[in-house]
């Protein structure tokens, strides 16, 4: 796992080589643990090959956007949606730990709409 998400993070870094670096969202419950691994492996290269660089990270909670909200549970429970830096005009790197039919996505990103 260590060596996949180093990867992971020399993909981000070859990536954004002279635009603003993307800050990491993760999608709360299990993308945020990806996400805090992934800033923590792409702090320690930055900080090895720039001194360090400053990343934005945090965690989004998706459960109002759900097109399955009443399906989930009777009572769902809204968590708390941790993003203190401006993301207006940001890159943003959002977070999951799988991909499967793009709808967790698509309400992240109409989340992160309502938000900036």
């Amino acid at each position: 796992m260590d060596r996949a998400l180093t990867r992971i993070a020399h993909e981000i870094i070859e990536r954004h080589p002279n635009t603003p670096f993307p800050a990491i969202v993760g999608i709360r419950r299990r993308g945020e643990f990806l996400a805090h691994r992934i800033h923590k492996k792409l702090t320690q290269i930055l900080e090895k090959k720039t001194g360090f660089t400053p990343i934005h990270t945090g965690v989004l909670d998706i459960n109002l956007y759900r097109d399955d909200l009443t399906r989930v549970a009777e009572q769902p429970v809204i968590r708390e949606t941790v993003i203190d830096f401006p993301i207006d005009d940001q890159p943003i790197l959002l977070v999951d730990d799988v991909l499967y039919t793009g709808r967790t996505i698509r309400c992240a990103l109409q989340a992160l709409t309502d938000l900036g």
